[in-house]
């Protein structure tokens, strides 16, 4: 007989719904597809990274014709593929080169699953930290590889990159010149736009100035790069040049700010811009004061030599016009040669930058005239500088009374009038006679060298020539004074006069009145005016202050 439970099994799994057994078909379906895309994923994973590795090694060889290495290379599925790279470097094919030509420390992409399949890959950012180029000499760079563009017969680029960011990159330029050592560039962070061969790149950089130390930020268009001749590929932006510490540079002192644009090649860059300094000074006097500057200039980008033609500079109240080069000296610095002139200029601006006097010990307007010369060496600046010319100054006033008084009294006496003289000296008047003068001056090792010196005053043409040391601790200048008046017409009272009218003819030279030695020394702080009794030519004499 037939089993009863059976029976009833049998007739309940005939009496199921169609529809169970279909879902059931359709899960188990459901999980074979599931297991064959898992096992399809894990052949693509694991392909994936040989084939990323082999793209990029494709891409950088055919683009650079180089030998490409790379120390490590790792792909992860998380967020889609990311690719981390070590070592990276680019020798090129033409060149036997001990250094690569291309070198990254590390660098980093993502790209989707289905970006993988592409041809070409296209790949939106790349990460880069730590790019070396190493740039063999001038002589050599006819031979470096052209970059590729990716259409020609060589092959196709299987990469293309959109966007590059640059953490710590240097650009070395190769020398072979006996004594000259290669230029290096150093930049901070840059980011890349539209990255391919052919076409200029946007981009956007920041770097730290060594020298002065500062802040640096430019947005622009770079390239295409030229590899055969670098410094023939194009360069254009503006450039923001903030919180430069002029302290950083020995003998200066001050905090600049700078803004322009610049356009041009590498070789030639045109840059007009303007600087800010309300703070400028020099360590010899450190009287912190407002500079402003505009300037055009051309720059080698490949070397840093810079023409300047010309910087506007207004110090203070005094206008200032220089031309000239800035020629770098690889190892040392810079050689700066200008050709300055300062018109209309005030002198007390003049001597308030460069000596510790203050007040200034004069005031008047000045025009001057002068080559600066500032060589490169580890001294401080106003050590260094150099400076050849000559000056003119009107109006002229000494700031102090005790030798604005001489000057004053020494005028009237001059012009016959010892009376005025007397209550000029009580008082009981103020004179104050403006006086001018012009003449020569070098400044070398931080002294001032004054020749053909004339100081004119109503009454008494001065000739004298000396020296100044820019802290203010020596002055020593010797001279003739020729005055209008004989000597007796310059003292008051009738019995003095009378006195020294015999004695008239041998002061009386070379057509003046009077003739008679005189002499300025002492220090910034006590000043001695008066007649020089031994003579400029008397040793003991010259060493006095």
């Amino acid at each position: 007989m037939p089993d009863p439970t059976q029976s009833a099994a049998v007739s309940a799994r005939r009496r199921r719904p169609r529809w169970v057994r279909i879902s059931a078909l359709v899960g188990f379906g459901v999980f074979l597809l599931f297991a064959a895309a898992f096992i399809t994923f894990a052949i693509y994973f694991h392909r994936a990274e040989p084939i990323l590795k082999n793209r990029v090694i494709q891409t950088l060889s055919t683009r650079y014709d180089s030998r490409v290495e790379l120390a490590t290379f790792n792909v992860s599925a998380w967020r889609g593929f990311e690719v981390t790279g070590t070592g990276l470097k680019l020798y090129p094919n033409q060149l036997q080169m001990s250094d690569p030509l291309f070198s990254v420390q590390k660098f980093t992409f993502r790209i989707e699953w289905q970006g993988l399949l592409r041809n070409p890959m296209h790949v939106h950012l790349v990460h880069i930290y730590g790019l070396d180029i190493h740039l063999p000499p001038k002589q050599q760079r006819g031979n470096l590889p052209s970059a590729n563009p990716g259409g020609s017969s060589s092959g196709k680029l299987p990469i293309i990159v959109d966007q590059l960011e640059i953490d710590h990159a240097s650009l070395v330029l190769g020398t072979n010149k006996p004594g000259k050592v290669p230029l290096d560039f150093q930049i901070g962070q840059i980011e890349l736009h539209a990255v391919g061969a052919g076409r200029p790149m946007r981009f956007h950089a920041t770097l730290i100035n060594p020298k002065p130390i500062g802040n640096i930020d430019s947005h622009g268009f770079f390239g295409p790069f030229n590899e055969h001749d670098p410094g023939s590929t194009a360069v254009s932006g503006t450039y923001k040049f903030s919180h430069a510490d002029l302290n950083s540079l020995k003998g200066l002192g001050g905090m600049l700010s700078s803004t322009g644009r610049y356009e041009g090649t590498l070789n030639n860059i045109t840059v007009d811009g303007e600087t800010d300094t309300p703070n400028f000074s020099l360590d010899t006097a450190n009287h912190p004061m407002p500079l402003h500057t505009k300037f055009h200039a051309v720059v080698d980008g490949t070397n840093g030599d810079t023409h300047l033609d010309p910087v506007d500079a207004t110090l203070l109240h005094s206008h200032i016009v220089a031309r000239g080069d800035v020629i770098s000296v690889p190892g040392q610095g810079h050689n700066i040669t200008l050709d300055v002139r300062v018109q209309p200029g005030q002198l007390a601006d003049m001597l308030a930058l460069a000596v510790q006097t203050e007040p200034p010990v004069m005031t008047g307007s000045l025009v001057l005239h002068t080559q600066l010369h500032l060589p490169p060496g580890p001294d401080s600046v106003t050590q260094k500088l150099r400076l050849k010319g000559n000056f003119a100054v009107t109006n002229a006033h000494f700031t102090d009374p005790k030798v604005q008084d001489k000057i004053d009294q020494l005028s009237l006496r001059g012009q016959g009038e010892p009376q005025t003289a007397k209550e000029d000296a009580a008082h009981t008047i103020n004179a104050n006679v403006p006086s001018s003068m012009r003449g020569n001056f070098t400044l070398d090792d931080s002294r001032l060298t004054i020749t053909g010196l004339r100081y004119d005053v109503p009454g008494a043409d001065i000739a004298m020539s000396g020296t100044y040391t820019l802290d203010g601790n020596q002055v020593n200048f010797h001279g003739t004074a020729r005055l209008k008046a004989k000597l007796s017409q310059m003292v008051s009272g009738w019995w003095k006069s009378l006195l020294l009218k015999p004695v008239d003819p041998f002061f009386s030279k070379h057509g003046a009145g009077t003739e008679v030695p005189i002499q300025i020394t002492g220090t910034r702080n006590d000043l001695h005016f008066g007649l020089d009794y031994f003579g400029k030519n008397d040793d003991k004499h010259r060493k006095q202050p």
